[in-house]
């Protein structure tokens, strides 16, 4: 019943509002998604399924805390619902402010990608949290190490101090930046795409991109000038944002439905399609 609900969603969709003219929502890939420990019993796995449906996302990136909470969702997922699993960096909520400096971690990694149910499917490593000089630390380089040597996205929570120093542990490292940066002004994310060819912005909790209800012309200018480097996410990152996330969709459905309809499909979905070799259905 679930893969018939994703199939009939695809036809029939639902309808976004821009000015007096009625356009279909774009598919989306979730990039930033969390199905977190604390929200398992409010919203189950069919409460999850269905909550995509109704936005019209058809693949998202899951990393959560636990990683057996991303590992759930993919055994209940109908084909039409695309996972691509990362690994989360933290097993508890002990781990967010040591985790780059603990050898544990770097073996809870290189452990969860070589056994279990994310095996052979994992394609990247984070969310996580890193800012300034933490990304110095000799196990952090190990893990920048470990990603290269898998062909593994970085999903980083970060300052540009930060960002800039895993391209210096690896220049041609493939890093999602969570947020692009919550408040880095946009000349500033310019600079750093310009600077590092690899970089990805994912844009949730990015509320300055409208400006009045309408996308602003700073961020209008971004995403034409790089069309290719933007992701959209959701961040569930707590139970209360799984109720919100269908405000959280028409948010971007609305300021999607300004720009050239290519561009933006590729910052919906086709980016994301391009960077894991994926096709949403």
């Amino acid at each position: 019943m679930g893969k018939l609900k994703f199939l009939l969603a695809g036809i029939v969709g639902v309808f976004a509002i821009n000015g007096a003219h009625a356009v279909e929502p774009l598919r989306v890939f979730d990039a930033h998604m969390h199905y977190n420990i604390e929200a398992r019993e409010p919203y189950p796995p069919a409460a999850i399924l269905e909550i995509f449906r109704k936005s019209n996302v058809r693949g998202v990136l899951a990393t959560s805390r636990p990683n057996d909470g991303s590992e759930l969702l993919m055994k209940v997922a109908p084909e039409s619902l695309t996972i691509v699993p990362f690994i989360r960096v933290y097993r508890d909520r002990a781990d967010y402010g040591t985790w780059h400096k603990n050898p544990e971690i770097v073996a809870m990694i290189e452990r969860e990608f070589s056994e279990g149910a994310m095996k052979g499917k994992v394609r990247g490593i984070g969310e996580f949290h890193l800012y300034g000089d933490e990304a110095k630390s000799k196990e952090f380089a190990q893990i920048v190490a470990f990603a290269q040597k898998n062909d593994l996205w970085l999903h980083a929570h970060s300052d540009e101090a930060a960002i800039n120093h895993i391209f210096t542990l690896a220049p041609k490292a493939k890093v999602i930046w969570a947020h692009t940066g919550f408040s880095v002004a946009t000349d500033r994310v310019a600079a750093m795409m310009k600077a590092h060819p690899g970089l990805m912005g994912e844009l949730s909790y990015r509320n300055d991109i409208t400006d009045g209800g309408k996308l602003s012309k700073p961020w209008r200018a971004l995403f034409t000038a790089y069309p290719d480097r933007f992701l959209l996410g959701s961040d569930c990152w707590v139970t209360e944002r799984w109720a919100q996330y269908g405000e959280i969709m028409d948010y971007y459905q609305r300021w999607l439905a300004e720009l050239p309809r290519d561009v933006g499909n590729k910052i919906a979905h086709r980016n994301a399609e391009r960077i894991f070799g994926i096709t949403l259905k």
